[in-house]
């Protein structure tokens, strides 16, 4: 006969469902009690263990369903594979669990092992191989619960988004990037939409549907009004991080004072939410934002932040250290956090570093004076990619792009020299060379910037046997290729047509690429491009709604005329306009009087001589000359002078005039002595 506890534990085993998690702890504790006491090892002891420790999961107590597991001994260990997996994860230990999933039996559990493997992945950071477990068990669909669809689609959108936080967005297909109408019916999968676009730094679209999410939670009548206020705080902290990237810091103080941190349960969630707060406190004052930011504790455990998320929470303490004038620490810590790993690395977390230690050596000062202080630093970090940033950005802000691409130029040659597949990706890392064109182009060196973009997409196509970096390199290979097809060049061609092609046999539906393949190919090698034309959109299907006799009978569009600027002063109204000028008569024009001598006598006849010169006159009469001058002009004992008399035109009279000395050449007169030659 059975005992008692076994066959109620039996009884309520056989319901199709269990609310009371711990009333089935305690049948279970009582039947397991029972087998015991009588020294059996029957399958009713086994089924007792794995309720007991179910029930123990399902109480969140987790650390006792572990001890629960290894009392069991190895047989109950190798059956509760997905439990113990479970248990672990949720303790944080994401190594244990790991190992655990890896002994599991492929045949054994296997959609909840996925389910299991996939949460663990997501939690260690490991979105890629999350959001692929994820898009498997979405495809595959034996097995598959109900309800189970709409469970992975909102961790496929937190997967995703956690991607793009990471600088992975490559790996999010791009159909997975816009947000749908399915994404809009559920409160869960409405805020990891959002998630998604606040990843990428569509704020907008992400405020859009933060309200919405919130709306959907408050409206849901599966929840309690306790499960209500716990799902609305992420919610609402979310909304408030929104609207300060939006610059509504108003509304994101209003937002914050309408949660309770006290209240709020998640330790992650009540980080983030002081944290917002702190960039709030700083814009008024950045001495007690500094004070409060010393005064947050670390987080540990499973609750413990993302890596992307402590990385900045780091840098907002420094900022606001910054903002507090504390400008000898900051320096002093970045300087050493740098000085542990040398190596030149493009991750935001090395490359925010570097900026922040010299936003601290020149004291927040911009222009020359940063530049005196900066420039000392990249001698000794050479390899500093935030610094060199910085200094870059310097340059350009002063109107002078020619230093600075001289200094990116000398940071290539130098990782070219080192030619080690780690420099080689910093040194065609996507956001260098489109800061290299970018220069390259501001100085008309359009050949220059052709030759960076195809040595670059030569590089992204070599490593293309690296998965995660071939996937990095694609966007690069891609506007490279549009870049290189801008120029007329066979080796220009040769190169977009490489790129493209590249492209082509790693994402065949990719329109943009296949529609570049042919662009570069069909001037140079048409036979190649042909078996792609049927890839593209058909012609006639592009033209199908255009209507070219409406084209041509409307003829070519002419630009706007811009009006005259208008006067500032208020004009009158067109009735107003003609009644003033019925009321003026047309004002008459007005003649120049003429100007007059003071002494004019109309009556008296002007002198005809009046337009010669005074000396040319008949009324001229020279000066008397006195003493020796008048006897030195007498013809006594003198030279006389010979005078011509000439009568002047018109009648006007006679003038005696003096002739001029006769001779030959200037002969009369001594010559001046050569120098000597």
């Amino acid at each position: 006969m059975a005992d008692p506890a076994v066959a109620a534990l039996n009884s309520l085993l056989r319901g199709t469902s269990i609310d009371d998690h711990a009333e089935a702890l305690k049948l279970a504790n009582a039947a397991i009690k029972a087998s015991k006491a009588k020294g059996s090892n029957s399958p009713d002891l086994s089924t007792a263990q794995h309720t007991r420790i179910v029930a123990l999961l399902k109480l969140d107590r987790y650390d006792d369903a572990l001890r629960a597991i290894a009392e069991g001994g190895a047989a109950l260990d190798k059956t509760c594979v997905l439990e113990k997996a479970y248990a672990l994860y949720k303790t944080g230990d994401l190594d244990g669990a790991e190992a655990v999933l890896q002994t599991a039996s492929p045949a054994e559990h296997r959609r909840g092992l996925k389910h299991v493997a996939a949460q663990v992945a997501y939690r260690a950071e490991k979105a890629e191989k999350a959001a692929a477990i994820y898009r498997e068990l979405a495809t595959v669909e034996d097995g598959a619960r109900y309800g189970e669809e709409n469970d992975l689609r909102i961790n496929l959108l937190a997967a995703n988004a956690q991607l793009e936080w990471q600088g992975k967005g490559w790996a999010v297909p791009d159909d997975q990037k816009k947000p749908g109408r399915e994404e809009l019916e559920a409160f869960e999968t409405a805020y990891n939409a959002a998630c998604g676009c606040i990843s990428r730094g569509d704020f907008a679209k992400a405020a859009v549907l933060l309200k919405r999410s919130r709306n959907l939670c408050e409206a849901s009548d599966d929840l309690s009004d306790d499960e209500k206020k716990a799902e609305l705080v992420p919610i609402i902290v979310q909304q408030a991080y929104v609207c300060i990237k939006l610059g509504k810091l108003d509304e994101a103080a209003g937002l914050h004072n309408s949660i309770v941190l006290s209240e709020v349960a998640d330790a992650s969630t009540k980080a983030i939410a002081q944290s917002n707060i702190l960039v709030l406190q700083a814009e008024t004052n950045p001495f007690m934002a500094q004070r409060l930011a010393q005064a947050m504790p670390e987080i540990v455990g499973n609750d413990r932040l993302f890596g992307y998320q402590t990385s900045i929470f780091k840098r907002n303490k420094y900022i606001i250290d910054l903002q507090a004038q504390k400008f000898a620490g900051v320096e002093r810590k970045t300087a050493a956090l740098l000085a542990k790993d040398p190596v030149p690395s493009i991750a935001s977390t090395r490359c925010e570093l570097g900026v922040l230690n010299a936003a601290a050596a020149c004291q927040l000062q911009t222009g020359k004076d940063a530049l005196k202080q900066t420039l000392p630093l990249l001698e000794k970090r050479p390899d500093d990619v935030g610094l060199l940033l910085t200094i870059v950005q310097l340059y350009l802000q002063l109107q002078n792009p020619t230093p600075a691409l001289h200094l990116l130029e000398a940071f290539f040659k130098r990782l070219e020299v080192a030619n080690t597949p780690d420099h080689a990706d910093v040194r065609f890392a996507p956001g260098l060379v489109a800061l290299a064109v970018a220069l390259y182009h501001k100085q008309g060196r359009h050949g220059a910037a052709r030759t960076e973009l195809a040595k670059a997409a030569a590089h992204w196509q070599q490593r293309g046997a690296s998965t995660a970096a071939a996937g990095s390199g694609n966007p690069l290979v891609r506007e490279a290729g549009i870049g290189l097809l801008h120029s007329q060049h066979p080796s220009d061609l040769a190169a977009a047509a490489n790129a493209f092609a590249y492209l082509v046999a790693a994402q065949p539906t990719d329109p943009t690429a296949t529609a570049g393949l042919v662009a570069s190919l069909a001037t140079t090698d048409p036979a190649k491009a042909k078996p792609h034309l049927s890839n593209l959109t058909p012609v006639d299907k592009l033209i199908a709604n255009i209507d070219a006799e409406a084209l041509l009978e409307a003829g070519v569009a002419s630009l706007p005329i811009r009006p005259a600027a208008q006067s500032k002063k208020r004009a009158l109204d067109e009735s107003g306009q003609e009644k003033q000028a019925q009321q003026q008569p047309a004002a008459k024009k007005r003649r120049r009087q003429k100007k007059l001598p003071k002494n004019f006598d109309p009556t008296k006849k002007p002198d005809p001589e009046r337009w010669l010169p005074l000396r040319d006159r008949s009324s001229y009469r020279p000066k008397g000359k006195k003493g020796k001058k008048r006897v030195a002009d007498s013809t006594q004992g003198g030279a006389v002078r010979e005078e011509e008399t000439l009568e002047l035109a018109g009648g006007a009279g006679s003038v005696r005039v003096e002739k001029a000395p006769g001779g030959g050449g200037g002969a009369g007169g001594k010559k001046k002595k050569k120098g000597k030659k």
